[in-house]
């Protein structure tokens, strides 16, 4: 095909067009925000239902307020299901369990802590439990920046939930600041 003049600025128009919003996509999609992991249906992520309740407890005794460290939700998921699987609440479910290596293994930043706890309904009903535990409060009320809760249900004893918060440290850019409470 033969174009004229006209027609050929027209093409090139478009074409010019159309790959400025070919890169304008791609550039976007790389703007955009991870999206959270799929979690199995037995499984909530609490994190952001307790930062404001352990917020308030630290910020009660004058401490810095936690934020949402991904690394730290994500073995808290972990430890969670890991405890639905065995039926037993614990921090070692089995003789070759090492805490250090499972945060590692989970890009945890240490030092870190964990919290568990199993029967409660609610994250408050988790909250209270751990602030009763002389223990679990004083991890919550430790040296860290980063924090991440969950819950798994078990399905084969009547949904009986299993809680896991893991208390962390990573750098401050590595928290989701926009989730600080």
């Amino acid at each position: 095909m033969v174009y004229g003049p006209q027609t050929r600025r027209t093409l090139l128009s478009r074409a010019v067009t159309l790959a400025g919003l070919g890169l304008t996509a791609s550039l976007a999609g790389c703007m955009t925000t991870p999206k959270p992991p799929v979690l199995p249906p037995n499984v909530r992520d609490q994190t952001l239902a307790c930062l404001p309740l352990i917020n308030a407890l630290r910020q009660k005794k004058n401490l810095p307020a936690l934020g949402l460290d991904p690394a730290a939700a994500g073995a808290a998921v972990s430890q969670a299901l890991r405890m639905v699987s065995y039926h037993k609440m614990a921090h070692l479910l089995t003789p070759l369990d090492d805490f250090k290596a499972r945060m590692k293994a989970g890009n945890v930043s240490l030092p870190a802590a964990e919290n568990v706890a199993t029967g409660q309904d609610s994250v408050e009903e988790a909250m209270k439990a751990w602030i009763d535990s002389p223990k679990h409060l004083e991890n919550m009320l430790g040296s860290y920046r980063g924090l991440g809760v969950a819950v798994a249900y078990d399905l084969s004893d009547g949904n009986r939930p299993y809680w896991a918060m893991v208390l962390s440290n990573p750098p401050e850019e590595d928290l989701l600041g926009l989730l600080k409470a």
